[in-house]
């Protein structure tokens, strides 16, 4: 894949090889396959060329991150030990995620598996149906890692689903654009009621934003474009994310998921239209 620097225009080039290179340098604890996402909507013929490629790009980054683990190995001390992770797609079509599911596993052991090109266009409905087809077809025994995704609606669905692993830009995102996440679905503290609100975002919360300052105050940061307002936002959507995944583990191991994740999303969906 070859593109130019957003920064300088200068020319870039990016093959399996060089990612994993990449990602070795950058010492992660995880790294993924080099591989190629197409938007959600995409045909049948477009999602099978996607996803074949990225089959072969993901051999291509086995042997080089395999050679990059024999030539550390008198590094040890100072190179922690990395997980390369391979990574589902298929677009929206059933047959195409089962065909790289079983192709990967068949391609030898894996520490844990991604499950990409979900988020990117598609319907909820089509992303949800995606990943109950992948479900059946990865090891329960192995982490399944959801790329992308990241509202809160959807960490209890793809948990539904068997997903261990999230990540996203929408906590930071929506927190710059002046949303938060709240346990009664979203908060949109530009709006006008919230002037004068002494309550918290969210008094369900016990974030550090929700702590100390009120909505009336987190407003008025964020209509005055005080830097602050943005990073309170963030800081409340990063630990409400993180908060609503411990709940969702102790409910599994308290055997009562699916009551908590039926209340969570009927809560969700039935008042995030009226706090918009």
């Amino acid at each position: 894949a070859e593109f130019r620097s957003h920064i300088d225009g200068s020319k870039r080039f990016f093959s399996p090889e060089r990612v994993m290179q990449i990602e070795r340098n950058l010492g992660a604890d995880v790294i993924m396959q080099f591989d190629h996402v197409i938007p959600g909507q995409s045909q049948m013929s477009a999602a099978r060329d996607a996803s074949e490629r990225s089959l072969r790009w993901l051999d291509r980054c086995r042997v080089e991150f395999e050679r990059l683990e024999r030539e550390s190995v008198s590094d040890a001390e100072r190179r922690p030990a990395q997980a390369l992770f391979p990574i589902v797609q298929g677009g929206i079509h059933a047959e195409l995620r089962r065909e790289a599911a079983r192709a990967i596993r068949g391609a030898g052991e894996w520490v844990g598996y991604g499950i990409g090109g979900l988020s990117v266009g598609e319907s909820k409905p089509d992303m949800y149906a995606m990943l109950d087809v992948v479900e059946p077809e990865l090891p329960s025994d192995r982490p399944r890692y959801l790329m992308g995704v990241g509202f809160p609606e959807d960490l209890i669905e793809g948990v539904r689903r068997g997903v261990d692993l999230f990540d996203c830009v929408a906590p930071t995102r929506m927190g710059r654009n002046g949303t938060a996440f709240t346990s009664e679905g979203r908060l949109n503290i530009k709006r006008q009621e919230h002037k004068t609100d002494p309550r918290p975002m969210d008094p369900a919360c016990d974030c550090a934003a929700c702590r100390r300052f009120s909505r009336a105050y987190i407003r008025h940061l964020y209509i005055s474009d005080e830097i602050l307002g943005l990073r309170l936002l963030s800081l409340h959507n990063v630990h409400f994310l993180l908060s609503l995944m411990r709940q969702a583990r102790l409910a599994i191991l308290e055997q009562r998921f699916e009551s908590w994740s039926s209340d969570w999303l009927f809560r969700l969906s039935s008042r995030a239209s009226s706090m918009q």
